[in-house]
């Protein structure tokens, strides 16, 4: 059984989350730091072969009001490379406010989030990833 790929894009870090073999929960993974995109889908493509990743969920910024920013765009064009380097499949989902959730449950768990904003981006990956489970369901 493959797992699910979570993934919260930023333009300093990207965060990751995994699903369970079973595709019921979603887990903080680890966050990338990279050089450029290229960079950034090798070494997307060893965690995808490591972990048996048969699905990509990605996040995808939206204003509050649901309209697109430029952080959007800027998925957008990650999505894109991420389709034509990856034969798998790829959805969307609405990431809105799930750093600044995130952030509040590492801080519930007393997690210092000041320095360690990897943490917040990969529980925002697992955040993200865990509503598209929970809707799938």
């Amino acid at each position: 059984m493959g797992r699910i790929l979570g993934i919260d894009h930023g333009n300093v870090r990207v965060g990751l989350a995994l699903s369970d073999p079973l595709k019921i929960i979603a887990k903080p993974f680890t966050t990338i730091t990279y050089q450029d995109s290229e960079d950034l889908l090798n070494q997307i493509k060893d965690i995808i072969y490591e972990n048996a990743v048969e699905h990509i969920i990605i996040g995808v910024p939206k204003g509050m009001k649901g309209q697109n920013t430029k952080q959007t765009e800027i998925v957008i064009q990650f999505i894109h490379k991420i389709k034509n380097k990856f034969d798998l499949p790829i959805s969307l989902e609405d990431e809105r406010l799930s750093s600044v959730s995130a952030e509040k449950a590492l801080i519930l768990q007393n997690v210092k989030t000041g320095h360690n904003k990897g943490r917040i981006d990969e529980t925002a990956a697992a955040i993200v990833l865990q509503q598209y489970l929970d809707r799938s369901r």
